[in-house]
């Protein structure tokens, strides 16, 4: 309701900062683009936090007299517990007034499909009205950890937030300290000062952000491929906030909003979230890493694979049909990544978290697993059904 409540305001607003009076104050139209949005970010502020610093706008180089773009952020609190919100902006100016828009409203999806600055790639990735649309069941992200493959890094911090409340986040550092691309996408720049906070707009409505970054690279709508460089793990808090010891704060976004990482896999990991903010731990398979241990970057995982969980054992046997009723043909490790060629019901199973289903994968090598002992980020087949 509150989101409802300041779009309203916001167009009323739009239109009377958008004035021929407050035009003339100012010596052109991008002067005028930086007061609106300031505008809506203090009203934004108003409505969730209280005594936070001045909001922070960034113009993109590309803004013209008509069309205008990017990155608002309201600041956080330089304290332990304080998180930054930031947003992309698209604005049009029609007879000389202003109409802007955030990421997560209906009108920025309508601009943004419209604004002749935008790549073709952007207009097609935020023309998508995502505002009313909730997160589905398919938790297969496409994400790899932000590092380099084959190098372990700590899980420094379990779920806690971003920005909103929900535990979108974990803290991760090590390595050779080089923050990684998790998937290719659009990257931006959010902070104000160009340093600090990277976002990378994904496909299938997934973003990931990466704050705290040291010598991190500017970028408004660059196309970034999978383990491209977005900085180094650091303690930069220009958008507010506090660190302790040089890290990531990586953070999942689906559909222009930030939702719970927990049951989320990033790698080959499931990341899942367990007593206070920062707590919980990570499965591979059955391998549980706390906080405090090691990630090894397996990479991704694709979306029609699955990763062995034996809840517990060393192995699982392959059967030659949908069913303990059938043969076995041989076993598979706990923490293997498998390729499912399709899926059929069978021999009811149960596993990890008392998941109890009658669905088996047939993999391409022909033998079948049982879902239960198989992690995929779906319920439901991710290859289809088998004819």
């Amino acid at each position: 309701m509150r989101l409802r409540i300041a779009i309203a305001v916001s167009a009323v607003l739009t239109t009377l900062i958008g004035s021929a009076g407050v035009a003339q104050a100012h010596a052109g139209p991008k002067d005028d683009l930086v007061d609106v949005v300031r505008q809506l970010l203090t009203l934004r502020s108003k409505s969730t936090t209280a005594a936070a610093p001045d909001p922070q706008v960034a113009v993109a180089k590309r803004t013209t007299r008509t069309w205008g773009f990017g990155t608002a952020v309201l600041p956080a609190r330089e304290s332990a517990g304080a998180y930054p919100e930031g947003w992309l902006f698209v604005a049009r100016r029609e007879k000389g007034v202003w109409t802007a828009a955030f990421e997560g409203e209906s009108a920025f999806a309508n601009l943004a499909s419209k604004a002749t600055i935008l790549s073709a790639e952007e207009r097609r990735v935020f023309g998508v009205d995502r505002s009313r649309t909730e997160a589905s069941l398919d938790r297969r992200t496409g994400l790899r950890l932000p590092w380099a493959l084959g190098q372990t890094w700590r899980l420094t911090g379990g779920p806690h937030p971003m920005s909103g409340g929900v535990r979108s986040s974990i803290d991760l550092s090590g390595g050779d300290g080089r923050v990684l691309a998790a998937r290719g996408g659009l990257a931006y720049t959010m902070c104000s000062s160009g340093t600090g906070w990277m976002r990378v707009i994904h496909d299938r409505g997934y973003a990931t952000d990466y704050y705290h970054l040291a010598g991190n690279i500017k970028a408004s709508g660059k196309q970034v491929k999978e383990g491209d460089f977005l900085g180094n793990i650091g303690n930069d808090v220009t958008c507010g906030g506090s660190s302790t010891g040089a890290h990531v704060h990586f953070s999942l976004r689906y559909k222009n909003k930030y939702v719970p990482i927990d049951r989320y896999a990033v790698g080959k990991w499931v990341i899942r979230q367990e007593g206070a903010s920062y707590g919980g731990y990570a499965l591979h398979g059955s391998t549980r890493v706390n906080v405090g241990g090691g990630l090894y970057n397996y990479g991704k995982l694709g979306f029609r694979q699955g990763i062995i969980d034996t809840n517990g054992g060393s192995k699982i046997n392959r059967r030659k049909g949908p069913g303990t009723g059938y043969a076995a043909t041989g076993s598979t490790a706990d923490g293997t990544t498998v390729d499912i060629a399709c899926s059929a019901n069978g021999t009811t199973q149960t596993g990890r978290n008392n998941y109890t289903t009658k669905m088996w994968n047939r993999l391409t090598n022909g033998s079948w697993v049982s879902d239960a002992f198989l992690w995929t980020g779906r319920s439901d087949p991710v290859n289809g059904w088998c004819p």
